[in-house]
């Protein structure tokens, strides 16, 4: 890891900004808090092609719709708990069902709102979202992926969702790392256990890999960015080679990137799989790193569950 600090959010003004001189037809809409997730930015290049929908997001999401009908590339930003529920019977009737060109890119994903509390929480945002047909699901996990994995979702077409952090975390990788959507990237090779983690706690993958490594365990670690669609061939690389998968996630267990590692391993004769996240739980009030720690997303959690399935306990 680089040492640098940075919300992978503003990812969003950034790449926005660059694509939007380049491409006329790119759109931004915001619900009322554009300031928080930096999408409000594209407002001073292009105030012809950005607008504040107010607090309304079922209403921003409709007006998306209605300007991807007319050729345009509508991005809707918002907060990840706001638009996977507030907006999720519009996103499944007038964005997904008739497959329109709408990205939704929002922050404020998982645990990372801190004491914000529950109701800025977004801990089950990929899992509603991925859930309806034609919906892209990714969740990046620095800055640089985010800059990188957003620059393709501008030229990808149909709709997609992508999740980012409202806290700064690390940056992982170099600026010259490439990314495809629905393709992992290896992080680091291993032979007794894989880790498969996403989003912000990648971070934790690779740092509890260098432990297990001084324990006398060699980790792979993958960085699953996409849930939706998943990388199934990694996946069952992981099971060919390893035969034992820890998923982590800053998110519900329930349906999220570890249940969807969880069934490409069955449906392929199966291998022991141990799913870190939250645990069918709501968020709470406290800091980022104190609601880690409470639900068990943490370095050494990860350490003592691989080091476990590798004993074979």
């Amino acid at each position: 890891m680089k040492g640098d600090m940075i919300s992978t959010k503003n990812a969003i003004a950034d790449v926005l900004i660059e694509a939007g001189e380049i491409n006329d037809k790119i759109w931004v809409l915001d619900a009322d808090i554009g300031a928080s997730t930096t999408s409000q930015k594209f407002s001073k290049k292009f105030p012809e092609r950005y607008l504040d929908m107010g607090i309304a997001e079922q209403n921003t999401c409709g007006i998306a719709a209605g300007l991807a009908t007319t050729g345009k590339i509508p991005f809707v930003s918002t907060y990840g708990v706001f638009c996977s529920l507030r907006m999720a019977e519009q996103i499944r009737q007038s964005v997904c069902y008739p497959n329109l060109n709408v990205k939704f890119v929002c922050s404020h994903g998982g645990l990372t709102p801190g004491r914000d509390g529950a109701s800025h929480q977004a801990v089950e945002d990929m899992a509603v979202l991925s859930s309806i047909p034609n919906m892209k699901v990714l969740m990046p996990a620095d800055y640089v992926a985010a800059k990188k994995l957003l620059g393709k979702v501008v030229d990808d077409i149909g709709p997609t969702y992508v999740r980012m952090t409202r806290d700064p975390v690390p940056v992982i990788y170099d600026e010259d790392q490439e990314f495809e959507i629905g393709k992992a990237v290896v992080l680091r090779e291993g032979s007794d256990v894989s880790i498969i983690a996403n989003g912000d706690t990648v971070r934790l993958a690779i740092a509890a890999a260098e432990e297990l490594a001084s324990q006398g365990i060699e980790a792979d670690v993958l960085d699953m960015h996409t849930i939706k669609p998943i990388d199934r061939e990694a996946i069952l690389n992981c099971k060919r080679k390893t035969g034992k998968i820890v998923t982590v996630e800053d998110h519900t267990t329930r349906n999220g990137l570890g249940s969807e590692v969880a069934s490409v391993v069955c449906e392929d004769g199966g291998c022991r799989v141990v799913k870190i996240g939250i645990q069918d739980k709501f968020g709470e009030s406290a800091s980022y790193d104190e609601l880690m720690e409470i639900h068990g997303i943490t370095v050494a959690h990860i350490v003592n569950a691989a080091a476990a399935l590798v004993k074979g306990e």
